[in-house]
């Protein structure tokens, strides 16, 4: 079975001008924020470049670890790129290791601008809209339950606020600086808007690829669409 073209890399000039890229491996031209570049590292090696700030000819990859993982199957990397690179066995886990990382750094910059409160009872009192509210995957259940039953209504426009349940409690607790985390309730800040865009570009990660296999997503047009001439 012949693969497809693969397309080509682009120039780090290209890729910060752009606000659509095409996935590699899919084929499907999508928001670069659904999107993870890709670029050779000076050691041959491919590398993850999540904040696309590396130097070099880069490979866009949706945003999916199961897309990623074909991508490393089919050696995308090399034919995209154009040079004899290496994929290390473990690059998925590097990415889902770095978008984390990316969420995390986030959270706590959102604590030293004050929009972070934790602690059950002090969330359950907060007055105003709550932008996030953040809970330990392995934190009691019933308790998680309980006070998302509490802050139901609570969220901007009286929808209910947003829940991000993918980390564990002592990731929260070394991102806030505290003993014990295990639920943290953010106030409408830009910088909790950024977090819950991290966060869930982590769990977007995890889930998979949400323009398949049931089809495009809302944003995604198909590639002719689009002229890359001037890129």
């Amino acid at each position: 079975m012949t693969e497809p073209d693969i397309p080509p890399a682009e120039t780090l000039s290209a890729d910060r001008a752009a606000t659509m890229r095409m996935c590699a491996v899919t084929r499907v031209v999508r928001p670069v924020a659904e999107l993870i570049r890709f670029v050779a590292g000076p050691d041959g090696s491919v590398v993850p470049d999540i904040r696309s700030k590396l130097p070099g000819r880069g490979v866009w990859v949706s945003n999916s670890r199961a897309t990623l993982e074909q991508a490393m199957r089919r050696k995308v990397f090399a034919r995209a790129l154009k040079v004899g690179v290496t994929c290390p066995s473990d690059l998925a886990e590097q990415v889902e290791r770095l978008l984390k990382q990316d969420a995390l750094q986030m959270l706590a910059i959102a604590n030293k601008a004050g929009a972070v409160v934790t602690g059950f009872d002090k969330i359950e009192g907060m007055k105003g809209a709550i932008a996030v509210l953040v809970q330990a995957w392995d934190g009691s259940l019933a308790e998680r339950r309980r006070l998302q039953g509490y802050l139901r209504g609570r969220g901007a426009d009286r929808a209910d606020p947003p829940v991000v349940q993918g980390f564990a409690a002592d990731e929260l607790a070394l991102s806030l600086g505290r003993q014990h985390v295990i639920h943290a309730a953010l106030r409408s800040q830009e910088a909790s808007s950024a977090f819950l865009a991290r966060a869930r570009r982590l769990d977007e990660f995890r889930v998979g690829d949400p323009a398949a296999p049931g089809g495009s997503a809302p944003d995604a047009v198909p590639a002719e669409a689009l002229d890359f001439s001037r890129s």
